[in-house]
């Protein structure tokens, strides 16, 4: 029992960590309808300049205090994410207005593109370190309840509490404040948002701003954990099934799907995994996607649309 606890608990962080990648793919697509294929990208790109920022600043200014780079690496690279959701709004989504979802799809994967390549331009293509003094070392809990206790990653739980805090924030920013409703009314008809007064320009840039904040804070707990390397990209395709699972217009959706897909991903690897020959930890998830697709295509919290003639 203690060691399925601990396999319970370790997919429900890892899951909290899917969920906060997933949240970038629901924030866009609420607001926009798009489904930004960019995300993985713009987690690698925010977290690059975390990092290299980070090495930097001490360079140029001549101080030592880890905590004084980190704290002016993370304003340097958040600034740097709104200056690029200002130039994709400007640059491309304002000429795509009203354009089929495939025009704009094809944009976000041109952005992908763009993003690898000029990260690379810009910070380099070495491995490099995001040190923002998470613990590293595991710790063993309720040894007096189980034999040998719970083993749980210090670091895992942090980055998960994190994920659970700002994920909690944004689903207030978008249910509670004028400008979440603002954006939930652009999702559902561009044009009719317009006709009452809403800035569809303002409002791309904020939600772009939001995701891009989303992708750093992604960037820095899995950079943290993995090493920033341009990889780090792939592990948002992990975020795609939690989309597919929870539905692409609902917040609580990546939280439970997340979890669902950490869960089962983990206790599939463990109980199951050794009748296949192991390895079903990476192909459980889309496994489980492509079910729900067959079954139900919206997700858990999705919006079922019926088109009528």
């Amino acid at each position: 029992m203690g060691f399925f606890i601990e396999t319970l608990i370790g997919g429900l962080m890892a899951g909290m960590l899917y969920s906060l990648i997933a949240l970038g793919f629901v924030l866009i697509f609420k607001a926009s309808g798009v489904f930004n294929f960019a995300q993985g990208a713009m987690v690698l790109f925010a977290a690059l300049g975390m990092a290299r920022f980070a090495e930097w600043f001490p360079q140029w200014f001549g101080f030592e205090s880890k905590v004084l780079a980190n704290v002016l690496a993370f304003v340097a690279a958040m600034a740097m994410m709104i200056v690029v959701a200002w130039l994709i709004e400007r640059l491309a989504l304002s000429k795509l207005v009203n354009q089929e979802a495939v025009t704009l799809l094809m944009a976000t994967l041109g952005i992908t593109y763009f993003l690898d390549g000029f990260g690379q331009t810009l910070f380099g293509n070495d491995i490099y370190k995001i040190d923002v003094g998470m613990p590293k070392d595991p710790v063993i809990v309720g040894e007096s309840l189980f034999q040998g206790g719970i083993l749980l990653s210090q670091e895992d739980l942090i980055a998960a509490l994190i994920a659970a805090a700002l994920v909690t924030l944004l689903s207030v920013f978008f249910q509670k404040t004028a400008t979440g409703r603002a954006l939930r009314a652009v999702a559902d008809d561009h044009q009719a948002a317009q006709s009452i007064g809403i800035p569809l320009n303002r409002i791309w840039v904020i939600v772009w701003s939001v995701a891009g904040f989303v992708a750093l804070v992604a960037g820095i707990i899995w950079g943290s954990k993995l090493g920033v390397q341009f990889s780090l990209s792939l592990v948002a395709l992990k975020a795609l099934p939690v989309v597919i699972l929870g539905g692409l217009t609902s917040v609580p959706g990546a939280i439970i799907g997340g979890l669902i897909i950490g869960v089962g991903e983990k206790l599939s690897e463990i109980y199951i995994g050794p009748y296949f020959g192991g390895g079903i930890e990476i192909w459980f998830a889309y496994v489980l996607a492509l079910v729900f697709l067959l079954v139900r295509p919206q997700g858990l919290f999705g919006e079922k649309i019926i088109d009528r003639v």
